[in-house]
Parts: structure tokens; sequence; C-alpha cells
């Protein structure tokens, strides 16, 4: 068993506010919750400690407060959240970059579950029984101790940042644990988040910033997607590693990397290095060490193990009394192919519990992103969702409107829980709904 690393949140909100009150009851209720009373303090916060998610008021200046985020390169995820907040409140955060708008229920205790909802929980350990992955961990934790670097490789959703966190957490190392992801972002935002600057490094940068290399100190540093990382910074990693220092941008002091580095990839360094899209003598750097982790579909019984797993964190995190699997959920399980690995089966069981109508888990709580079933039936189901036979004829917008409308019935008409099955915004439900509502179809009222 391993310790759990759960997501920094931090929460942006008026001093006295029940927002701000019911931040401190989700903090002891164990989400590791972060308070600002202003803008400018939150700001000060994430340059010298970061976060990986914020949540602010709705009444704050939510616009202004990403756009500076923008400004200083931060690249984390902004919710927008109220009581009794207006629509147009809403609408304007999403507009100015919020990722959603949480809706908050006006009772102080309901706030503070509702915050601690949207941290997501991290598993603390790895389920299985696998013999290749077996020696794969016995490998990595054998190296724990050292300080060189390791690469690991896997499909996306295998569970290479888990991995990560158990070599940092048997290494017995005094500093943190830090992540940066390289995918999607810029140079400059990733040359950031990697270094930090100073104050004047570049037009919007009114702060000195601290950057995940020292931030970590002697902990570990996870460097996601390092396939993806930009040209340029390849070359200044290649240096910070070969003269063991690091320097924020803009300044002329250097200071030890002392940072343990794991990078993780989805792709063949060896291939991008022969493509010319990969330095060659970073590769020599991190191939010392090589983890690679097996896909979930090679794995047999853990796909059970895990589910099992999960659904007992899950149930027990919404509420649930326990759920078991049938063992006809539990055969569509092991037909399935797992393209998503782990964590697509992690998203998996947190609709089967959100649908789930009785104490067990059948084939018709197993849906997919979109609201397909996991594995076709027969017959109709409990979900009452129609078969792929009875489609035909129909148009694409019938058949979407009944998956809303039976998903949100499902959902007894909670507009969160129905979005998360479908893999929609709360903001295009809504917009669905008001939809059917004009055109004069019931829909099920909120709960």
């Amino acid at each position: 068993m391993v310790k759990s690393c759960p997501t920094r949140l931090l929460l942006v909100g008026v001093p006295g506010s029940e927002f701000r009150l019911a931040a401190g009851m989700a903090r002891d209720a164990g989400a590791e919750v972060n308070m600002a009373d202003t803008l400018a303090q939150a700001l000060a916060v994430l340059r010298a400690d970061g976060a990986m998610m914020v949540m602010i008021d709705v009444a704050m200046d939510v616009a202004g407060f990403i756009a500076q985020l923008r400004s200083e390169r931060f690249t984390l995820p902004v919710i927008a959240c109220g009581i009794n907040a207006s629509a147009d409140q809403a609408v304007s955060a999403i507009r100015a970059g919020a990722r959603d708008y949480v809706p908050l229920p006006p009772e102080r205790d309901l706030i503070a579950a509702a915050i601690a909802s949207v941290v997501p929980a991290t598993p603390s350990v790895i389920i299985s029984d696998d013999p290749l992955l077996a020696r794969t961990i016995s490998f990595a934790l054998s190296m724990a101790t050292s300080r060189v670097p390791v690469l690991i490789c896997g499909e996306r959703g295998t569970g290479k940042e888990l991995l990560a966190r158990n070599i940092h957490d048997a290494s017995g190392c005094s500093g943190s644990f830090e992540v940066v992801d390289c995918a999607g972002a810029s140079t400059d935002v990733v040359a950031s988040e990697l270094f930090g600057h100073e104050e004047g490094a570049f037009p919007g940068a009114i702060a000195r910033r601290i950057g995940r290399f020292e931030k970590a100190g002697k902990g570990t540093l996870l460097l996601r997607n390092v396939d993806m990382l930009p040209p340029g910074l390849q070359a200044d990693l290649a240096r910070a590693l070969r003269m063991g220092v690091i320097r924020r941008m803009g300044a002329h002091q250097a200071f030890p990397l002392d940072a343990r580095m794991i990078v993780s990839t989805t792709t063949s360094l060896t291939d991008r290095v022969a493509a010319g899209t990969f330095r060659a003598d970073l590769l020599a750097r991190f191939e010392l060490v090589q983890l690679r982790l097996p896909a979930l579909r090679t794995r047999g019984q853990d796909i059970i193990r895990l589910a099992k797993y999960h659904l007992e964190l899950i149930a027990r995190a919404e509420g649930r009394s326990a759920l078991v699997l049938s063992d006809s959920a539990t055969a569509a399980l092991l037909r399935h192919d797992w393209p998503g690995n782990v964590r697509e089966l992690q998203d998996l069981m947190h609709r089967a519990v959100l649908l789930a109508s009785g104490d067990q888990i059948r084939p018709a709580d197993l849906v997919l992103t979109d609201g397909r079933q996991l594995a076709p039936t027969e017959n109709r189901g409990e979900s009452g969702l129609p078969e792929v036979e009875s489609l035909v004829g129909r148009t694409v917008e019938e058949v979407e409107r009944e998956l809303i409308l039976q998903t949100l019935e499902r959902c007894h008409g909670n507009r969160t829980s129905a979005s998360s099955i479908l893999g929609i915004s709360v903001r295009t439900m809504r917009n669905k709904l008001k939809t059917f509502i004009e055109a004069g179809i019931a829909v099920s009222p909120a709960a």
C-alpha cells in the first residue's frame, strides 16, 4: 500500500461566504484544498506553490482572473461555481474560458460535499496478479532509491503516473512529486511550468514564478508525454541534465537540479529519434531504466479485480450501498477490448454506479461515454434503451433526444450526473434541454 496523492485544489472566494466556509469543511473531510480571499492572493499562491485545479466563485471577476492566468502562462483548469447564480453569470464564466460551471446547493454541508467531489480521488495502489506487471513493478521499486532517470512506456490509461508515484513514495526522498504535461501546450508555457520565470522575463510576467523543477526540490518530477516536448525545450532539458543546474527564465542565478526525473510516453522514443523529432542525447539519458506497462486487455482477471476495486471506492464516494457485479456484467467486462485501459474502466464503473437502480451492476448499466452499452443485449434491458434494429429509420436528432432524456430520467433529473455519463458538458446538456422544453417535450425536473 502506498500513499495517495490527491489533486491540489485552489478555491477562490470572499471570506465569510457560505462558499468559502464550506471549502473549509471539504478540507476537513480530506480534500486537499488551499483557499484564497482575493484574485491577487490566488495568483500569489499559484506562483509559489502551484495547483492542479482552481474553483472560483462566479461572483468574482472570472474573466479577469483567467486573462491573468493566460498572461502568466498558467494552464490549469478553472471551474466557476456559485450558489443561486444567474444564467448570465454562468454563461459569462464559460465564455471567459472556465472549463465548466458547477451550481452549488445552498446548504453548507452539501456545498462541502460538492467541492470534495470535484477533487478526483487518485488510486493509491496498483491492483494486479499479472506476472508481467508484477515483474515490472518489482524492477521499478528496486530502482526507487537511486537517482537515475526512469522512462515509463505504455498505452494511454495504463497507469504510468500511478507507477511514477509509487517509485517516488518508495524512494524515501524529502521533496514533493510534481507533474508537467508536454502535450497540447506551447513551448513558452511548458518552459514556465518546468523552469519558472523572474518578474519581467516576458510581457505578462508581473511576478516571480517557481517552476516544477524547483518546487520538487529533492523529490520527483514526472514529465508526461515527453515525446511531445518542443524541440527548443529538449535542448534546454538536455543542458540542465548535463550541467546539473536549472535557471528560471530571465534569471542569472542557477540552482542545483536536485529532482529525480521520470518521463512517460505512449510512443517509441527510438522511433522519434529516427524520425528526427527527439534528441538522441535525451533518449540516452532516459533509457538506462525503461519500464513498460502492459495493456489492460492482456491482464485477464485483473479486469475484474480492478472493476470491483473502483466499484467499491466510487459507490462509497457517491453515498451508495455496496454494489456487486452480476455474472453477465462480468462477462461483458471481459469481452471488451479496453482501448482506454484502466482509466476507461474507472470511468465506466463510475457511470455504472450512477446508473444502477438496485444492488447489482448489470450489462445495461455498463455504458460508454456516448451512452452506448458496452456490449449489446438481445432484448431491451432495464435501462429502457432501444436495440440497434429499432433505431433504423429514425433521425440522429430523435435518437440523441431519446438517449439524453432516458439518461436524465435514470439519474433522477441530476443534470451533472447525466452529463458525466453522456460525456458532454453541463452547459451542452442545459442547451439541449432548453431546446426540448421549447419544443413542448417533457423533461425530468432538476434534482
